[in-house]
């Protein structure tokens, strides 16, 4: 293999590193928003601001992990 492939595929595994590192992040973050929505939801007085903003926030980076996997695919 010559040094320029090898270049090439460490550059490659580095991307994919980078854009695994993040889907898990979002998922992460997704995960952590979940847990604050049903503590929202279990409460007598729901701030349904709140609410909606961690709906728009997960639906945020679900469509990111989304572009992000699809990227893998290339």
């Amino acid at each position: 293999m010559s040094e320029k492939s090898k270049d090439e595929l460490i550059d490659a595994q580095k991307q994919i590193i980078g854009i695994l590192f993040e889907v898990i992040k979002r998922l992460q973050a997704n995960n952590d928003l979940d847990g604050e929505y049903f503590q929202i939801i279990a409460k007598d007085n729901k701030d349904e601001t709140r609410l909606k903003k961690i709906l728009d926030e997960r639906t945020e980076n679900a469509k990111i992990v989304g572009r992000l996997l699809e990227k893998l695919e290339t």
